[in-house]
């Protein structure tokens, strides 16, 4: 082992702050590779390829940007307290500044570093480097952290709760509020709704209501995409784990961000008690109430109940009652909006404004007409959703 590397394993066994940048694979083959044996071209040569094996899984092949992204999303101490708005203490602060310095020097080593003087005569994978800057990116990341969040909060703006606990997807819905088109009233009700929460004024809980096909579920993630870095998250949960919103709220409540519970496609039938949790967070509850967090449910029921008229019958006394309280969750919401099915001109409309943004070029009475017969064959009749499948269908050549 060289100087060079010797001086580098010091500085690896030094780390405090950022520690937990060794949890990712790529990070942590690399922190070892330095420490191996060069005498031992065997071992060494398994360590180099099982480094660069697990960059490469990364997508991609520049180690310098992938460790400045591992070190951005990374939680700790310091970044928390600044997404709290605290300052860290003096010897953290040191701490981090001689961290950053290692890991830039790290995040430059080139294969020729950690190959010279190696007695191997075969083939072995690169990569490359590129110039950044860790101790810039890191105080602006730090001066940000209320937006970007840390850890996984901000490995992604979306999240999904299973088995118990709140995960990152990673390839999650793009869609942009630039490609939603007509509804232009009832996707600023929740576009409004959403900046006050963000701005950390009262924000409402919000259904969104309405025919299938009408775009709710895709506002509610084309605003979150588009705030995501005005730190904005969205946890998808469903009907059953409606009982888990006050560990959820546990969670995530002293997390120096915004969040939307989102529920889609919402409805209960008489009988189910799941409903119970979903209310006390609707009427504020002690246990279920955080001033970062709303709830956003879209259903295509305004009174989110199955009801059938067996339910009607029976010899429950308070049935009219309990019925009633079923009957009136919805109004527990703060906003309600409506997404009804649009009329043929505002079917039209929609259809004609993908049709440019996708660069199909037609006749306006021809698109319309096309658009029509379209909607009546797929038996969905008009909606946003149905626009889309007909544009695309232009653009694969299929009609």
């Amino acid at each position: 082992m060289n100087d060079k590397m010797i001086d580098l394993c010091r500085k690896r066994d030094a780390v405090v702050i950022l520690r937990g940048v060794a949890e990712d694979e790529a990070c942590c083959r690399l922190l070892r590779l330095i420490g191996s044996d060069i005498e031992k071209p065997d071992e060494y040569v398994s360590d180099y390829c099982d480094f660069v094996a697990a960059l490469y899984r990364e997508n991609t092949s520049n180690l310098s940007e992938h460790l400045l992204k591992v070190i951005l999303e990374d939680e700790n101490i310091c970044i928390v307290q600044a997404a709290k708005g605290k300052t860290p203490e003096p010897e953290m602060r040191e701490a981090l500044i001689h961290e950053l310095k290692f890991f830039q020097e790290l995040s430059q080593l080139t294969p020729e570093d950690l190959t010279d003087g190696l007695d191997f005569d075969g083939f072995l994978p690169k990569w490359t480097i590129s110039d950044v800057d860790f101790a810039g990116s890191y105080n602006e990341r730090l001066s940000l952290a209320g937006n970007f969040g840390y850890g996984k909060w901000a490995k992604s703006c979306m999240f999904i709760y299973r088995d118990g606990k709140i995960e990152p997807v990673m390839k999650h819905d793009k869609q942009k509020l630039s490609e939603l088109f007509g509804y232009e009233k009832e996707r600023r009700a929740v576009i409004d709704n959403t900046l006050a929460l963000i701005e950390g004024r009262p924000a409402q809980n919000v259904l969104l209501y309405g025919d299938a096909g009408t775009g709710k579920s895709s506002t509610v993630k084309a605003v979150v995409n588009e705030y995501r870095e005005r730190g904005l998250r969205l946890i998808e949960i469903t009907k059953e784990q409606l009982r888990d919103i006050p560990a959820i709220i546990d969670e995530i409540s002293d997390i120096p961000l915004r969040f939307i519970l989102f529920t889609d496609d919402l409805s209960f039938t008489s009988g189910e008690d799941c409903f119970g949790a979903l209310k006390a967070m609707l009427e504020g509850s002690a246990a279920a109430k955080a001033s970062n967090t709303v709830i956003y449910a879209t259903s295509n029921r305004r009174h989110l109940i199955r009801e059938s008229f067996s339910d009607r019958e029976g010899d429950d006394v308070h049935r009219n009652d309990s019925m009633q309280e079923m009957l009136s969750l919805s109004a527990r919401f703060g906003l309600r909006v409506n997404f009804s099915r649009p009329d043929k001109n505002e079917y039209t409309s929609i259809v004609k404004e993908l049709a440019e943004m996708n660069g199909i070029v037609l006749d306006e009475k021809e698109l319309s007409l096309k658009a029509e017969q379209f909607a009546m064959a797929s038996g969905n009749g008009r909606s946003p959703r149905t626009a889309k499948q007909f544009v695309a269908s232009l653009v694969s050549g299929n009609n």
